[in-house]
């Protein structure tokens, strides 16, 4: 358990030339349980078929919430944190877009509108650099070393780091007294992973791939220590960054001055503090290509978190990011642009993979916010493929009406155009009658404060506890207001109602019917979101039949010895078993076997 609460003590980067396996390694160290990156119940066999529609896929992936791969390079464009783990140790793990020569070059450089989306990618790649403990450092040890990783290697010692075995003590890590190590200055350490390594034929110097040896010495006298060999893709040589990423963790928690008991007691009590507060909110931005959902995001944080810009498509991985507000801990993500699947680029699968990671981000939230583009005075189709989506789902819906300063004047206030996009809403999806929808302006900031406050209410409404008696008692009055109607010349009783679950708040009806007619139910919802305010999310009542305590079973023809019944067919076999002493044949009535004899 001590080992589980150290995940936050260091911090690992994944740095290298595009192309080397860095989102592979990335997806290979994340924990799946603590990212929730294991397989969902609604993604079950997916993979046998093709999800169409407007948000489906063409093509099925085995992608469970980790990092996109793709054999094009430059695939990964932010910087995404997420929980690591190997062996026992529990990290910061984050991935970072490629690093060449050329966008060293620009960032070195300075602004330039024609290439800012390289610059802003390297000034993610250098923010994990400066925040991270250690730095795993990867090439393709099959290319051997090129001008990129050489660059790249100029780079990291310009920014402050060292190697591993680089200590102001000449003697062993693990011979160094906890003593001299505690007030030492903590070191950024680098080692240098050369991957695509699968088995053992490459360290055969009689081999024809006897190259990579030489690759290898060659990359060692760069500074940053010995290669270690590994392959991202079948997992070898995970042994060796376990022992890494481990003896690092102990090294800084004895440079802290904490023991493992001192480091113990405090993370427990932390951990109780933390389960005492409710858990963090997690927030999915959706919506098309282009309407500010990352401007939004970086509104939000007050930083250049995430990469923007006016070319479509930037974000392509959904971004996790720990924020709090207000002293109230939320989950950020940040998702690509969902096109329709006529309009999507279909050269390689890195958009369908894209659009499968922002869905899955959406199926894990609380709450989906839509980000609406005012520049197109009416709602797209697709957004209403989306707010379907969210609803269906059973997550709460939060409406951002974007680019408002695009529209609003003197002569038109932003509740007009809030009440313009309410009234497109509801007549084009009455389910989404009221719900909540907030003008902004991600650019200029104007009203971003204004969402957050909506997102936690429609968290608290969505999670919502109702009892037993205060439902009991809004069923009466809905009923006396209209009676249930008469199916099949039964008169429909709904006897009471009970939640058995929140999120999404899930309603059973006991009824003496199995099915209740479609209108009813639809007035049942209807009248439901506007007594409990439960707007912008579904409403899920379920239909239950209770038994009937005087209902005579025993008279039942189904298991009696009538035609058909079971214990007929066994008493018959019984008897054709007595008088001829063969049993009768299953399948095969006694008249046709006497007449077959």
């Amino acid at each position: 358990m001590m080992e589980r609460q150290r995940q936050h003590l260091i911090t690992v980067a994944i740095l290298g030339p595009p192309n080397a396996g860095k989102s592979t390694l990335f997806n290979r160290l994340m924990c799946k349980e603590s990212n929730k990156a294991y397989k969902l119940a609604s993604e079950k066999n997916t993979w046998k078929r093709r999800s169409r529609g407007r948000i489906g896929h063409n093509h099925p992936s085995t992608l469970q919430g980790g990092a996109i791969v793709s054999s094009t390079p430059g695939t990964t464009r932010d910087r995404r944190e997420c929980i690591g783990r190997i062996g026992g140790t529990y990290f910061t793990l984050v991935d970072t877009a490629g690093v060449d020569g050329e966008r060293i070059d620009l960032l070195s450089k300075g602004k330039s509108k024609k290439d800012q989306m390289e610059i802003d990618m390297m000034k993610q790649t250098l923010e994990a650099a400066k925040n991270a403990d250690l730095v795993f450092l990867m090439f393709d040890a099959k290319v051997g070393v090129t001008t990129d990783l050489e660059e790249t290697c100029h780079w990291l010692r310009k920014v402050g780091a060292h190697r591993l075995d680089d200590d102001d003590d000449d003697g062993d890590d693990g011979a160094m007294d906890s003593n001299d190590i505690k007030g030492q200055e903590w070191k950024r350490r680098v080692v240098i992973l050369g991957n695509k390594l699968e088995g053992d034929a490459w360290s055969n110097f009689y081999n024809e791939e006897s190259s990579i040896m030489q690759h290898i010495s060659e990359v060692s006298r760069m500074g940053f220590g010995d290669v270690v060999p590994i392959s991202a893709e079948h997992g070898e040589g995970m042994a060796d960054l376990a022992t890494i990423v481990d003896g690092l963790a102990n090294r800084k928690l004895k440079m802290l001055g904490l023991s493992m008991d001192q480091e113990e007691s405090e993370m427990t009590n932390k951990k109780e503090l933390e389960e005492k507060n409710e858990q963090p909110l997690r927030l999915a931005i959706l919506g098309r290509q282009n309407v500010g959902k990352s401007t939004l995001v970086n509104s939000l944080l007050h930083q250049d978190r995430v990469i923007t810009g006016n070319k479509p498509g930037l974000t392509r991985d959904a971004i996790t990011i720990k924020w709090s507000w207000q002293g109230k801990s939320v989950e950020l993500v940040d998702t690509a642009g969902i096109r329709r699947m006529a309009k999507r680029d279909h050269c390689d699968n890195i958009e369908d993979l894209a659009v499968r990671d922002a869905m899955r981000a959406m199926k894990v939230a609380d709450v989906a916010v839509l980000v609406l583009d005012a520049e197109a005075r009416m709602l797209q189709r697709q957004e209403l493929a989306i707010a379907d989506a969210v609803v269906r789902e059973g997550r709460s819906l939060v409406v951002a009406a974007n680019k408002m300063d695009l529209l609003v004047d003197k002569e038109y206030s932003k509740e007009e155009y809030a009440d313009g996009v309410r009234r497109q809403i509801e007549t084009r999806f009455p389910m989404l009658r009221f719900t909540p929808v907030v003008p902004m302006s991600s650019l200029t900031g104007e009203s971003v404060a204004d969402l957050m406050p909506t997102v936690f209410n429609a968290r608290d409404r969505w999670a919502r506890v109702i009892s037993t008696g205060l439902l009991n008692r809004w069923l009466k009055d809905v009923m006396d207001g209209q009676a249930p109607p008469i199916v099949q010349g039964r008169q429909v009783r709904i006897k009471y109602i009970m939640q058995t679950k929140g999120r999404p708040p899930t309603f059973l009806l006991f009824c003496n019917v199995d099915v209740i007619p479609v209108s009813y139910m639809r007035y049942l919802t209807r009248n439901f979101q506007e007594t409990f305010e439960m707007f912008g999310m579904e409403v899920r009542l379920a239909v239950k039949t209770g038994s009937n305590p005087y209902h005579d079973k025993s008279k039942n023809t189904r298991v009696g010895k009538g035609i058909g019944g079971s214990e007929a067919r066994k008493s018959k076999m019984i008897a054709e078993l007595k008088a001829t002493g063969k049993p009768l044949k299953k399948g095969v009535s006694r008249r046709r076997q006497k007449y077959f004899k």
